[in-house]
C-alpha cells in the first residue's frame, strides 16, 4: 500500500463545550485525533500526519510521524471562536504540499462539530480544486447533523466525482452514551472497516459495551494494561484446569476397584474339596489368593527353622571337639599332681601339653580307623609315659 500524508484538522469552535459526547466534544476529538494516528502509523512507519485548527486555519504540528508531537499540541488546544472551514481545508493544503515525500498520496480528515457558516458555492469551489490536486478528504460530521449533513454531502459528491470514485468519505456519529467517538471510527473507512487499520482485538462492527475490545481495554491506548489482562486471563483459566484436572484425579482414587480372589474364595467357603498335593500343600483350581499366600508363607518359615537347625548343629559339632581337647588337657595336670611330683613350672606343662597334642595328632594321622585308638588313650593317660615326654 502506498504511503500517504495526512493532514487533521479539529474544531476548535466555542461549540466544543457541549457534552454531548463524552467528556466533552473537543476531548472526544483528541481521542479519535490519537486513533487514526496510531492506525496510520501501524499502515507504514513512513506515513506523516498533522494537525491544524479549523477556526483560524492554524497549523499545530507539521507533517511527522512521531505520535507524542501531535498528542502534546492536542491537549493545549483550547475552544474559541466559530467554524471557518474553507479556510481550515486551504491552510491543510497548503501544509500537505509540503510533505517528506512527493510520492506520499494527500489525503484530509476533518471534524466537524459546529454549524457551518460557508456559502455552498464556495464549498463546491474548494471540493473542484481538492480533486484536480488528487488530494482525498474525509469528514466526521458530530454534533449537529441536522444542520450540516446536506451541505457536507455536496461537498464530498464534488470531490468524488461522477465517476464513483470512493476515496472521499462522509461519516455521520450520532451522540451516544455508550459510544465514544474514537469507537464509531473504528469500523469506518476512515481506519478501515475491513480490518486493515483496524487496532488488534477490536471486533468489525463494534462500538457496544468496551468499544469490541478485549476486556474492553483498546491496546493502542494502554497496551500496557491489555498485556496485563490478557496474562491475568491466561492464568486463571490454568488454575481451573489445574483445579478440574485435582478433582478429577480425586474422584479416581476414591473410585473403590473390583473385588481380588473372588472366584477362589467363594469356592473354599462352599465347602468345595482340597486336593494334597506331593508336597502336602493344599491349593488346586479351588484354592484362592489368600490361602495360596499362606501356604508360601509357611513354607518359608519352615525351611528357614531347617537352616536355623543345620547351622546349630555344626555349631554344636565345632563346641565338642574344642571342649575334647580342653578335658585332654586337664586330664593330663591332674594326673602329674596326684602322683606327688613336684608340679612342672607353667612353661613346662605349656610344653608338655603341646607336645602330647602334636603327638596325639600323629596318632590319628597314622591310622584314624585302627582299634588302637583306646590304647593311645591309655597310655596318654599314663604317668610313666608323661614323665618319659618330659625327660625327653
Amino acid at each position: 500500500m502506498p504511503c500517504e500524508s495526512t493532514m487533521i484538522c479539529i474544531d476548535d469552535s466555542d461549540w466544543m463545550r457541549n457534552g454531548d459526547f463524552i467528556p466533552t466534544r473537543l476531548q472526544a476529538q483528541q481521542d479519535a485525533v490519537s486513533v487514526i494516528c496510531r492506525a496510520k502509523n501501524r499502515e507504514s512507519p513512513e506515513n506523516n500526519f498533522g494537525v491544524s485548527t479549523l477556526t483560524e486555519g492554524k497549523v499545530l504540528t507539521t507533517l511527522t510521524s512521531e505520535l507524542g508531537k501531535v498528542l502534546a499540541k492536542m491537549h493545549m488546544v483550547e475552544p474559541r471562536g466559530n467554524l471557518n472551514l474553507v479556510t481550515g481545508l486551504r491552510v491543510a493544503h497548503i501544509a500537505l504540499k509540503h510533505r517528506s515525500s512527493k510520492s506520499h498520496r494527500m489525503r484530509i480528515v476533518a471534524f466537524i462539530g459546529s454549524p457551518i457558516t460557508d456559502a455552498d458555492n464556495e464549498l463546491s469551489k474548494l471540493g473542484k480544486r481538492l480533486k484536480k490536486e488528487n488530494v482525498s478528504v474525509d469528514i466526521v460530521n458530530f454534533g449537529e447533523l441536522e444542520t450540516n449533513s446536506e451541505k457536507l454531502e455536496k461537498f464530498i459528491d464534488v470531490i468524488n466525482g461522477k465517476s464513483g470514485n470512493s476515496s472521499c468519505h462522509l461519516i455521520n456519529v450520532e451522540p451516544s452514551s455508550s459510544t465514544l467517538l474514537s469507537d464509531a471510527l473504528m469500523t469506518s473507512p476512515i481506519i478501515g472497516a475491513s480490518g486493515d487499520y483496524a487496532p488488534a482485538g477490536f471486533a468489525a462492527g463494534g462500538g457496544g459495551e468496551g468499544g469490541g475490545f478485549d476486556f474492553g481495554v483498546d491496546p493502542t491506548q494502554d497496551p500496557d494494561l491489555a498485556l496485563a489482562l490478557r496474562v491475568s486471563m491466561e492464568e486463571e483459566r490454568q488454575r481451573q484446569e489445574a483445579e478440574a484436572r485435582r478433582a478429577m484425579d480425586q474422584s479416581t482414587k476414591s473410585t473403590p476397584g473390583p473385588a481380588t480372589g473372588g472366584a477362589g474364595e467363594s469356592a473354599v467357603a462352599a465347602g468345595a474339596p482340597v486336593v494334597q498335593t506331593d508336597g502336602g500343600a493344599a491349593g488346586g483350581a479351588a484354592g484362592g489368593a489368600a490361602g495360596g499366600d499362606l501356604d508360601t508363607e509357611e513354607a518359608m518359615l519352615a525351611q528357614a527353622l531347617q537352616m536355623s537347625l543345620q547351622q546349630n548343629v555344626e555349631g554344636d559339632d565345632e563346641g565338642m571337639e574344642q571342649m575334647d581337647e580342653d578335658e585332654l588337657a586337664l586330664a593330663m595336670q591332674m594326673s602329674l599332681q596326684q602322683d606327688g611330683e613336684p608340679s612342672a613350672s607353667t612353661g613346662d606343662l605349656a610344653s608338655a601339653q603341646l607336645a602330647a597334642a602334636l603327638q596325639a595328632e600323629e596318632l590319628e594321622g597314622m591310622d584314624e580307623g585302627s582299634e588302637d585308638d583306646e590304647d593311645i588313650e591309655d597310655q596318654l593317660g599314663d604317668p610313666d609315659v608323661l614323665r618319659s615326654v618330659l625327660s625327653s
